[in-house]
């Protein structure tokens, strides 16, 4: 299949070309300069230099394609459109990212009872709604093969041009700025999780096998946030890692990612195995923090 990519040298976008390059796929990826372009042609992806904000480009190069891959900013409604555009009543496919902070809570370091399935309701916070709004547009996109892979915690080593996930870094970055690991209040809460290797073989599967209206979480395993920095600060050779209040934690990282994506419980259960035939091949980040972090 030729596949047109959006964020090909992101964590996400980079890694699933790599796997659908793997598999005798074909990609042009969406980058936004010549610097960029260059790092994903050493890749094996044809750049196409623009924006999420060009939608005649981007209707363009979906029309094109046999199928879509959206691994750009999940936020961005103005991009779906154009490629829902190019693509409806062809049934071709179109593949979105999410993330699984659309069902986060405002726990802070609290833990939840809370684990939710592909087919439990979803009522957002209220800066989450705009996300959820997007997932379900793209699921009721007319005559598109519109599967919606909700990614978990990402973890592991960028697989195509460099590029970082959005947790591990950043309680990496603080703990070796600062000496001390940090995790929010108790450290009670929990995200599931998935390596990033795990996470591009699932999207190679969901271009070519997903059925209509996929809604699937993307998860191989869970874990408390204060067992995670506990890992890391054995990693990194480190003192014990320490509680933050709240408002430090907002001070240190910004508001919403202290509370969506380090605070908060985000707890799934998906089907892609039972669905896809996925095999993932990693069930610890703990595991994977103690023999790969440094």
């Amino acid at each position: 299949m030729r596949i047109f990519l959006t964020g090909a040298n992101g964590f996400i976008g980079g890694a699933a070309a790599k796997a659908l390059i793997a598999g005798g796929h074909s990609v042009r990826g969406l980058v936004r300069d010549r610097a960029k372009a260059d790092a994903v042609r050493a890749h094996g992806i044809e750049a196409v230099i623009g924006s999420l904000d060009d939608a005649a480009l981007l209707r363009a190069e979906a029309a094109a394609s046999d199928g879509v891959v959206n691994a750009a900013n999940s936020g961005h409604r103005g991009a779906v459109e154009a490629l829902i555009a190019a693509l409806a009543g062809t049934g071709k496919p179109l593949v979105h990212s999410s993330g699984t902070s659309i069902i986060a809570d405002k726990a802070m370091g609290e833990p939840s009872d809370r684990i939710f399935h592909e087919d439990t309701p979803i009522a957002p916070e209220p800066e989450r709604v705009a996300r959820v709004a997007i997932d379900r547009l793209v699921l009721d996109a007319p005559g598109i093969r519109a599967v919606v892979l909700c990614n978990s915690m990402i973890y592991g080593h960028a697989i195509g041009p460099p590029a970082q996930s959005v947790q591990i870094p950043v309680l990496v970055q603080q703990a070796k700025t600062s000496g001390v690991v940090r995790y929010i209040g108790r450290g009670l809460n929990r995200w599931s999780n998935v390596h990033i290797a795990d996470v591009a073989a699932l999207y190679a599967l969901a271009i070519v096998k997903a059925p209509a209206a996929s809604f699937i979480y993307v998860e191989s395993g869970e874990e408390a946030l204060g067992e995670v920095a506990r890992a890391i600060a054995t990693g990194l050779g480190l003192g014990a890692a320490q509680s933050w209040p709240a408002e430090a934690a907002f001070e240190a990282w910004g508001r919403e990612k202290a509370m969506f994506s380090l605070g908060s419980n985000s707890r799934v259960r998906g089907k892609a195995a039972e669905i896809l035939g996925w095999a993932p091949q990693h069930r610890s980040i703990n595991d994977w923090i103690a023999r790969e972090l440094v």
